[in-house]
């Protein structure tokens, strides 16, 4: 079974910053790629940012690009979402994921956890 627990969402000013964490369990880690997406109210799920097992290769979306920085910690089974200079449109639930097929990222499993909502005022 696979066990993501994320946190670390809040409410913060344009320009803030804050810092996600997703938490999983070893089999759920190992030795997988993760990825970070966000669901904004009345829209579809979207793709935010991914890594490697080995926390070589990332990948970002155009939109976060420059400002969010996706790093993990596989000691710790943990997977981080540094998000500076927050802008109102990041606002939106954030959800974890691990790659479905192995090491470097290619999609997300079918099934989501929780989310932590992230808002971002104005």
């Amino acid at each position: 079974q696979v066990t993501l627990v994320e946190s670390g969402g809040g409410l913060v000013q344009a320009g803030g910053s804050l810092r996600l964490s997703c938490a999983a369990s070893g089999r759920t880690f190992r030795p997988y790629a993760m990825g970070w997406f966000r669901q904004a109210p009345g829209k579809e799920r979207e793709f935010v940012a991914a890594i490697s097992w080995s926390g070589d290769i990332t990948y970002y979306a155009d939109s976060v690009k420059g400002r969010f920085t996706i790093s993990r910690d596989n000691a710790k089974n943990t997977v981080y979402l540094q998000m500076n200079s927050l802008k109102p449109e990041d606002t939106a639930v954030y959800y974890c994921n691990r790659d479905k097929y192995g090491s470097t990222w290619r999609a997300p499993l079918d099934s989501w956890g929780q989310g932590t909502q992230v808002t971002v005022s104005s």
